[in-house]
């Protein structure tokens, strides 16, 4: 596994009021020799702060922290110049945050027990302008999502793509990078990036995550786009 950056390892931030499992997550990431942790957040101030300090690609939030919480450190993030990939680190057990997470720009969710290469590839894809879900995740979300919007909108929406940018909505749904899509499908990296920013437009998606979901429910209605 190549690291970024010409080389140089995928550069982290870790936001969690639990100090020990900040320091877990820490020896697991930095085991692959691909990334590297510059620094550790006990809440939604040090996040931002360590986000200015530090030129991050990825940062790992925890919502659920006192003082400034993940959520309001997530949307502040949106304001910052060259603000890194982020991913929200969470339980098993969704709470009604999932939504405005979305909203302020997560590019992903993952479960703090995940296996650690899933944590290790996630990382590599978020740094590489991926969207991250676990499946465990995927399979709550959905049912969660589905009597939020009109399924029959969403289906004339992915119909109205043509037919390239359905091939780029599928392997964005299943949480491809921009360079994974591209060697798929023969395409240039930046070419998929023009791609995958018309296929958010056409679909009202703010980021990646939101297109996923809205690729999986009308997949789950059993159109084929």
């Amino acid at each position: 596994m190549q690291a970024v950056n010409g080389g140089e390892p995928i550069r982290v931030v870790l936001a969690d009021d639990e100090a020990m499992l900040r320091r877990g997550l820490r020896l697991l990431l930095e085991s692959s020799g691909t990334i590297r942790v510059v620094a550790e957040a006990g809440d939604g101030h040090e996040l931002l702060a360590a986000v200015r300090a530090h030129s991050v690609d990825v940062a790992l939030i925890d919502v659920q922290m006192p003082g400034k919480d993940g959520l309001s450190a997530l949307r502040d993030l949106t304001s910052l110049p060259d603000r890194p990939a982020a991913a929200v680190l969470t339980t098993f057990d969704l709470d009604d945050y999932v939504s405005d997470a979305l909203r302020y720009g997560a590019n992903g969710f993952l479960l703090k027990d995940a296996d650690p290469a899933v944590l290790v590839r996630a990382v590599h894809d978020l740094a590489a302008g991926g969207a991250v879900l676990d499946p465990r995740i995927t399979a709550r979300l959905l049912p969660r999502f589905r009597g939020a919007t009109d399924n029959a909108h969403e289906v004339q929406l992915v119909r109205g793509l043509s037919a390239r940018e359905r091939q780029v909505l599928e392997l964005l749904s299943d949480g491809r990078s921009n360079a994974d899509i591209g060697m798929r499908l023969g395409l240039t990296e930046a070419t998929v990036k023009s791609y995958v920013s018309t296929v958010l437009s056409k679909l009202g998606a703010q980021n990646r995550v939101q297109a996923a979901l809205i690729a999986q429910r009308v997949a789950g209605a059993g159109d084929r786009w």
